[in-house]
């Protein structure tokens, strides 16, 4: 129903104002604000999936991403004079400062934060309950100059094997950039610490079946022309954009959650705000079963155990803005390491 140049959508239960909705958000391929509302009323059910009861930053793009100076910020609390559905979840930042953030409950709360501008969401690992004991394990396949989205897929398709013989189900996604994303369901039972440790131990365990192709390294100018297992993505406030997220490039496109029979065979401009919809109206959520089992991370904190017990490998560096944490090495960049340089003479 139009109204002073907006217009109403029906999400769900529902019903969302838009404003603007001629708005261009993509101008190199002229998808409109109401385009991305509509986009995500199309995928409504994964990613509602996707979001449910996890605290969450809304990524928003107000003018679009148009002009000379597009305006973008990450708004981690949740706003003031939102509606009454829309709920939220407390928690706790590194520096152990709270806050209150969006937590999804709804396809009315994915398209009202839409209308806001949000192109991109980005869930903790938790849900509302288990603010401090994530639930999800996240694989981020991150390619390095000289690789290619076919890298990232070629060691995804490796990491498949190692969760079979883990017994872990894992579940694959473009990024909606360059790489691509594996998610493994946990029972809320173990830290973000432990979680992180768990991704370090995966990926030390590419490395040595994939080596020259995968590395863990921190230092970007330690990494070469690998895919890159980003283990940080897993510690407290590093989050992931979702499933069904837009992302800010120019032709408006969206991480897409897939079979693993075709993570060999997909490239990332394949799913778009606009081919998306028709896609999930045939085949629907490729992750629609991955709430159905969870899964223990003892076994992988027994691998990041004997890493450190049998092969003298220890913790891994944090992000810069991180206090300290118990255990990690230096947080220095290798070529500006004074100490490492002179035991290296």
């Amino acid at each position: 129903m139009a109204s002073g140049g907006a217009v109403e959508v029906q999400a769900g239960e529902h019903v969302v104002r838009v404003s603007s909705p001629d708005r261009i958000v993509f101008p190199q391929v002229g998808v409109t604000k109401l385009e991305v509302v509509e986009y995500f009323l199309a995928v409504g059910d994964g990613i509602v999936r996707a979001l449910r009861d996890r605290p969450t930053t809304l990524e928003r793009w107000p003018t679009g991403l148009g002009g000379e100076d597009p305006t973008a910020f990450f708004q981690k609390r949740a706003p003031s004079g939102r509606p009454d559905f829309v709920t939220t979840a407390r928690i706790r930042f590194p520096s152990g400062n709270p806050a209150d953030e969006v937590c999804p409950d709804s396809l009315g709360v994915v398209a009202w934060a839409a209308n806001l501008g949000t192109l991109t969401f980005h869930p903790w690992p938790v849900r509302r309950e288990h603010v401090d004991n994530p639930d999800e394990l996240r694989i981020d396949l991150d390619p390095q100059p000289g690789t290619t989205f076919a890298d990232a897929a070629s060691v995804a398709l490796e990491l498949k094997v190692l969760l079979e013989e883990l017994d872990m189900i894992g579940f694959p996604k473009s990024s909606g950039g360059r790489g691509l994303h594996v998610y493994v369901r946990l029972l809320p039972l173990w830290d973000f610490i432990d979680v992180r440790h768990a991704a370090i131990a995966l990926g030390r365990e590419l490395e040595r079946r994939m080596p020259g192709r995968v590395t863990t390294n921190w230092w970007k100018e330690e990494r070469g022309e690998t895919i890159f297992v980003d283990y940080n993505q897993n510690a407290r406030d590093r989050t992931i954009a979702s499933a069904y997220s837009v992302r800010p490039h120019p032709n408006a496109p969206v991480s897409m959650p897939l079979f693993w029979h075709e993570v060999a065979g997909v490239s990332p401009g394949d799913f778009t705000v606009r081919s998306a919809p028709s896609r999930f109206a045939c085949v629907g959520d490729a992750h629609a079963a991955i709430d159905d089992v969870s899964h223990e991370l003892t076994p992988l904190l027994k691998m990041y155990e004997c890493d450190i017990t049998d092969r003298g490998l220890g913790d891994l560096p944090y992000p810069p803005e991180y206090p300290k944490m118990a255990g990690e090495p230096k947080r220095v960049q290798p070529s500006r390491d004074t100490d490492r340089r002179k035991s290296e003479d």
